[in-house]
């Protein structure tokens, strides 16, 4: 793994006069707004990647924050930059996205990916289907579509569709048991993680208090605050405005 962004330890000299205070150089530490704290699989804090420039990209490839071993970044993944005095990040036309955990409650579009534990999910209003027969006059033979206000597809590796869910209700929790939606296979899940609510011609969701968070794919930039923790690749890192 690379090291963190190179800035050497604050030099410090001394002054002359009675009080004997010190003044410290100027450095890259001093031009940084934000760091970057990579979060181990033990959940402790490992290396820390200082944002002192304009731009910062991350990815597998030659970047400055660069995770070579991590086949699920792009080789030039995601951006994190400044601007108007805030720190952004932005998904490089990646494969997989760029998710940001949400604190609350967000409003998702139509389609838009989010993340809970390892499933990779969206939401949809539930598809119409038109029971017309084939050309020559055959209708076609197959279950009875249950009627349903939105639907929530999972999203598995190697870009395929795997289970449709859809719910008769504007809407249903998601969790590993005893919810509308359960995933009982993945232990990143907890007993009930987040909720999804339609309204109107968007989604609300909601994470309920879950130990691994609810994270949103970015879609474009998104501004990013004291706190907030960014999943890319199989990275976590949290963002630490100083």
């Amino acid at each position: 793994m690379p090291e963190p962004f190179a800035f050497e330890e604050t030099q410090i000299r001394k002054l002359g006069g009675p009080q004997g205070r010190s003044t410290m150089f100027f450095g890259a530490a001093q031009a940084a707004h934000a760091r970057l704290t990579l979060i181990r699989g033990d959940g402790e804090d490992g290396v820390s990647f200082t944002l002192a420039g304009d731009e910062h990209l991350a990815g597998r490839g030659n970047c400055a924050i660069s995770f070579p071993d991590d086949t699920f970044l792009s080789p030039v993944h995601a951006n994190f930059l400044y601007r108007d005095r805030q720190l952004l990040v932005r998904d490089e036309g990646s494969v997989n996205g760029v998710y940001v955990r949400i604190t609350t409650s967000v409003e998702v579009a139509a389609g838009s990916k989010f993340l809970i534990g390892e499933q990779v999910l969206s939401a949809q209003p539930a598809r119409m289907h038109n029971d017309v027969p084939e050309p020559d006059g055959t209708y076609f033979s197959a279950s009875m579509p249950r009627p349903a206000v939105f639907e929530i597809v999972q999203h598995l590796r190697g870009g395929e569709r795997g289970r449709v869910l859809r719910l008769d209700s504007d809407s249903a929790t998601i969790g590993r048991e005893n919810n509308v939606i359960n995933f009982p296979e993945d232990p990143f899940i907890s007993g009930r993680h987040a909720e999804i609510r339609k309204q109107g011609g968007f989604f609300t969701l909601i994470d309920v208090g879950s130990r691994n968070g609810t994270f949103v794919r970015v879609e474009g930039e998104q501004v990013l605050r004291h706190g907030d923790f960014v999943f890319l690749g199989q990275q976590l890192l949290r963002v630490e405005i100083v």
